[in-house]
């Protein structure tokens, strides 16, 4: 690269705010970053400006959010840095998925428009958004009974949080809106459209969240009327199939968006990609045998390979879906720094309070520096992490968490403890299913929010899963790597990339430290993974359903309360 120094902008847009980074090319260097956090978040209560109440499990939010991040955070981008806007070479954008919007044919979101505005599904729905769980068994039923294939590259699964599951529910529950939709789309393509005026959808998206793969496409026609028959041509209607492939330059940025953007239109714009596997190339993971672990209010595994091999508990398998022409695997553990922040909200005594106000550290500092002092198994405690249902390799939304062992001696960091090493055990039964299945595991690099700091659970993961654990540099890692996409993008003419591992390997970085297995807890965490797995099984597999009873009473109750 010659002459002036050549970036990349990348937002991620995240569940409560948008992250934006403004990125040296050259080696990865984030020059300038902001953040704009929603002002309507997620929205689960009540629609905005509306009595509308919404009913439980719901999780929407406000498309005008997205727009004003844009608007707020790129022009400080340029104005923080100083560059010259001549000097953005491409613009990439990731969201988590499936965050479905219903638009009219131009893109217009139903929800801003006054006939829809209180109408909940008109909104987009966040991909938190669990209400469509009776659609999700259905289609898992429709697609046992047709012995459809492609239900092997989910684990056998259809999550509520995925793309058909949400569709169904609209088209169920509100017939004007599927009527009115003319465009049924991820928000991540959704935003791509609107920076370039083009249409399209993304192979990340599309392989992991809505049931498409290279060698046979979507679902056929026949899958579909067997949801209901007027929804056999959905695809077609409602979907514009053009599938596009990560790194590709889909347009370039509009007269009117670059007004919004204080840039110069015609910077490429990248295909859009989901937040979670943005993050993996900006971890260095774009090689075969390599996994990203990606840290946050969930965990997300995600594992390149050459091969395809049907792993037992996966959430998706996609060829390009990460790296073009290699294999991504996806796995992931529901709830994880969810249950973590619980425990820390629900479940410490005042006098823990005074001691950290005395000591004057953090809550959090105290409680992690009590636990680090414990021997592994002297608590005598053992969790199942399933505060939240378990993804994988279960993949049971209606399973909840355990605490085996409490005693009146019993201590808060050692209940503390007792769920990072949950976690840990939930990790390597990831691991083991897919190297059980013949996808190798050499490399393992952590990446996501705070909990990449705590030092704590990553030795713990170490000594558990007795592999290595590498940590990477950046904190923005789902807006770097959208900015990674977008150098591929613009490519090697406009001072970019031929290839994403080409830009891992120039613009990622990891940290120095590193977490080694320890082989005297190795042994210890070795006897307790043996009684983890035995409870595992026994309420996993279904010889004890009493999870499932008592939520269902708990319902029940809750109900009546309601009515």
């Amino acid at each position: 690269m010659s002459g002036k120094k050549k970036f990349t902008i990348g937002v991620d847009f995240g569940n409560q705010a948008a992250q934006a980074v403004l990125v040296d090319v050259s080696n990865g260097k984030i020059i300038a970053s902001s953040v704009y956090k929603y002002p309507h978040g997620v929205i689960t209560d009540q629609l905005p400006n509306s009595h509308v109440v919404l009913d439980p499990d719901w999780a929407l939010q406000d498309p005008k959010d997205y727009i004003n991040a844009l608007k707020r955070n790129i022009p400080k981008l340029i104005a923080d840095s100083q560059i010259s806007p001549d000097q953005v070479i491409g613009i990439g954008v990731s969201f988590p998925g499936s965050t479905v919007i219903p638009t009219t044919s131009d893109g217009t979101p139903l929800a801003l428009l006054d006939e829809y505005k209180d109408e909940p599904h008109a909104w987009p729905k966040h991909w938190t958004h669990a209400a469509a769980s009776d659609e999700a068994i259905q289609l898992i039923k429709i697609a046992t009974d047709r012995f459809e294939t492609f239900l092997d590259r989910y684990g056998g699964n259809i999550s509520p949080e995925w793309f058909f599951p949400k569709v169904w529910q609209i088209f169920n529950e509100s017939s004007s809106v599927y009527s009115a939709a003319e465009r049924l789309i991820e928000a991540s393509d959704w935003m791509v459209w609107q920076l370039t005026g083009i249409e399209t959808r993304n192979i990340c998206a599309a392989g992991f969240k809505a049931l498409w793969s290279k060698s046979e496409g979507f679902p056929l026609e026949t899958f579909f009327s067997a949801m209901h028959p007027s929804m056999r041509d959905i695809v077609e209607e409602k979907m514009k199939h053009e599938i596009t492939p990560l790194g590709e330059q889909v347009g370039e940025l509009t007269e009117t968006a670059a007004k919004w953007l204080k840039l110069n239109p015609g910077i490429p714009v990248a295909t859009g990609i989901l937040s979670d596997h943005a993050a993996v190339p900006a971890a260095t993971v774009a090689e075969p045998g390599k996994t990203a672990l990606i840290l946050g209010n969930h965990f997300s595994h995600m594992v390149l390979s050459k091969k395809e091999h049907r792993v037992p508990g996966m959430c998706g398998m996609v060829e390009g879906g990460i790296v073009p022409d290699l294999i991504a695997y996806q796995a992931g553990q529901a709830n994880s720094g969810d249950h973590f922040n619980w425990f820390l909200e629900n479940g410490i005594p005042g006098n823990y309070e005074k001691e950290a106000r005395k000591q004057k550290i953090s809550l959090l500092s105290l409680i992690e520096e009590k636990a680090a002092a414990l021997e592994p198994a002297e608590s005598g405690l053992i969790a199942l992490d399933w505060w939240n249902g378990n993804c994988s390799i279960l993949a049971d939304n209606a399973l909840t968490g355990v605490i085996l062992g409490y005693s009146l001696k019993t201590k808060p960091e050692e209940v503390y403890r007792a769920l990072l090493e949950a976690t840990a055990f939930g990790t390597r039964k990831i691991f083991e299913s897919f190297i059980a299945s013949g996808v190798p595991i050499n490399q393992v690099v952590v990446t996501g929010g705070d909990l990449v700091n705590n030092n704590l659970l990553l030795n713990i993961i170490a000594n558990v899963t007795n592999i290595e654990i590498r940590v990477a540099e950046t904190r923005f890692p789902s807006a770097l790597g959208s900015a990674m996409y977008a150098a591929v993008a613009a490519g090697e003419s406009r001072g970019g990339y031929k290839s994403i591992q080409e830009a891992s390997q120039k613009m990622a970085r990891l940290r120095n430290k590193s977490y080694l297995p320890n082989n005297n807890d190795k042994k210890t965490y070795n006897r307790l993974y043996s009684e983890y797995t035995l409870l595992h099984d026994y309420f996993g597999y279904g010889h004890n359903n009493a999870m499932k009873r008592l939520k269902n009473l708990r319902d029940t109750i809750l109900e009546k309360k309601r009515s």
